[in-house]
């Protein structure tokens, strides 16, 4: 039975519904790609909203010659979208895999222009379209409009809290491209009478579906064979939790953990880092009642701060539930940890690091800040001279404080900018780096509301690296590495970062590009 044109403007409403909660999902998918692939989340963004509604504007622009068969064209808009979008983040992990560096950011942002662009020329289609079935102009696009914006909103939150983290970026892609091609072959199928050869079409747009569902049962297992490509190890764990990526690799005994692609630790080495970043910290503690560990997830940490039987207490805050559960559920790591999360002692709160100190009536002897580096906006607030001042106020008189600070080589004005940030809170500081083979030379500053004598500290629990005799040793650093910065013949002035001017996002792209 054949619609009145009212049915038949109400489906099309509905149609520019349905895309636009897809096109909203294909814009923050390829966000969240580039975050991942390429680092730094609020550029990526950035980029991606600016390419995405610059090729909406092109798209609206060329909706101008459409002239004839709006349905049709409608059609094969949407046909285009399915299998460009479907297939957007399995090609993409491929050209990460297998093309020259910057092959990946390219096809990205080249992707992300044409699916914006497809976007925008759907819009104006169906506008016209409704127009044709006797609605007024001014209604017509007020509709449409409606349905687009509505759609937009209802995209995100079906993207941030369904779709990421229950099927993950690939079968996201593949997913929403068959939701594409649904609206298609029902619009096809609605007004069949006015499309020539509709089943033809109908075929062609079968075809598209048997790709896409093939894409969406088998793309994930390709995609993983792609990312392998990526790691130097077999992958014997991938996750994608609700905040980043987790994968665990393993060969030859060495177990690795990355987190959105950033390597966390070695088991070959890992007891180097996690001895520097808490035994000087609790060599000078007076008291060890309270601790507090920021990040440290694997229980690593935690593992060292067991070693002290007068440990009381130690709250640990770790953003991600995933990887917490990880530490204390796969052999993997709690051979490593020695089940250290898993002590009575141990209460772990699943809090983002920064609103935890802000609203925190605790005060501790012992602080140990064990965070991914400041490679992005949400990052980089746990490295400002705000942050650093709410750990001061929660820091017991005698106690101390130890930041993981990157490194001293490879990223020098960053690990002295951390540095100065947490001595402009007025907390004395010392200064300290080691040799971590999977990482490099790598840098922590410990902080304390007096002055840190390294003659006086001792290391009175057992370790395999650090030795009381080392800890001068470790407060040296060469020429090339000390706080003594020259850009040709001028010397910088490191200034503090803050949360007005985050300048030390900056700093870290440019000293870790070539790494």
């Amino acid at each position: 039975m054949e619609l009145n044109p009212e049915k038949k403007s109400n489906m099309i409403y509905w149609a520019s519904g349905i895309v636009s909660i897809c096109g909203i999902i294909f814009e923050v998918l390829f966000g969240a790609l580039g975050s991942y692939i390429l680092g730094d989340g609020v550029k990526q963004y950035t980029l991606t909203i600016s390419l995405f509604l610059t090729g909406m504007g092109v798209g609206a622009s060329l909706s101008e010659r459409i002239l004839k068969n709006l349905i049709l064209s409608f059609i094969w808009i949407e046909f285009s979208v399915a299998i460009i979008g479907g297939f957007s983040s399995f090609v993409m992990f491929g050209v990460t895999a297998y093309l020259p560096s910057g092959s990946d950011a390219l096809f990205l942002y080249m992707i992300t222009f044409v699916i914006g662009a497809l976007t925008g020329v759907e819009l104006p289609v169906l506008i016209r379209k409704a127009n044709e079935l006797g609605v007024a102009l001014n209604k017509s696009t007020a509709r449409v409009l409606f349905s687009d914006y509505a759609g937009g909103l209802i995209g995100g939150l079906l993207f941030v809290y369904l779709l990421r983290p229950q099927l993950g970026m690939v079968k996201s892609a593949f997913f929403v491209g068959l939701i594409n091609l649904g609206v298609a072959i029902w619009v096809l199928f609605l007004f069949r009478d006015e499309v020539k050869a509709w089943k033809f079409h109908g075929a062609i747009g079968g075809i598209i579906g048997v790709l896409l569902l093939g894409g969406l049962f088998f793309g994930e297992k390709m995609a993983f064979s792609f990312e392998q490509k990526l790691y130097r190890d077999p992958i014997i764990y991938m996750k994608e939790s609700k905040y980043q990526k987790i994968i665990l690799t393993k060969e030859q005994g060495d177990t690795r953990m990355y987190l959105d692609g950033s390597l966390q630790f070695s088991s070959t080495d890992e007891y180097r880092y996690h001895e520097v970043l808490v035994h000087p910290a609790m060599a000078y503690a007076r008291k060890h009642d309270e601790v507090l560990v920021l990040g440290g997830g694997d229980g690593l940490a935690v593992r060292e701060l067991l070693k002290y039987d007068d440990v009381k207490n130690i709250t640990l805050v770790d953003l991600d539930p995933a990887v917490v559960n990880l530490a204390v559920s796969t052999h993997h790591l709690l051979e490593l940890n020695e089940g250290s999360l898993l002590d009575s002692r141990v209460h772990v709160l699943h809090q983002d690091a920064y609103e935890f100190m802000e609203h925190t009536e605790q005060w501790f002897d012992v602080i140990l800040v064990d965070l991914p580096d400041p490679n992005n906006e949400s990052l980089n607030k746990l490295y400002t001279k705000e942050f650093y001042s709410l750990l001061r106020n929660r820091l017991k008189p005698g106690g101390a404080i130890m930041v993981q600070s990157t490194s001293p080589v490879f990223a020098t004005e960053v690990y002295w900018t951390i540095s100065r940030t947490i001595e402009s809170t007025g907390l004395y500081t010392e200064n300290f780096h080691v040799d971590i083979p999977s990482f490099g030379n790598w840098g922590f500053v410990m902080a304390s509301r007096d002055p840190i004598v390294i003659e006086d500290l001792s290391i009175d629990v057992p370790t395999r690296y650090l030795t009381s005799k080392m800890l001068e040793g470790l407060t040296e650093f060469g020429k090339d590495e000390d706080d003594v910065i020259f850009a040709g013949d001028k010397r910088v002035i490191l200034k503090p970062n803050t949360l007005i001017d985050p300048h030390l996002i900056e700093k870290y792209e440019k000293a870790w590009i070539n790494y």
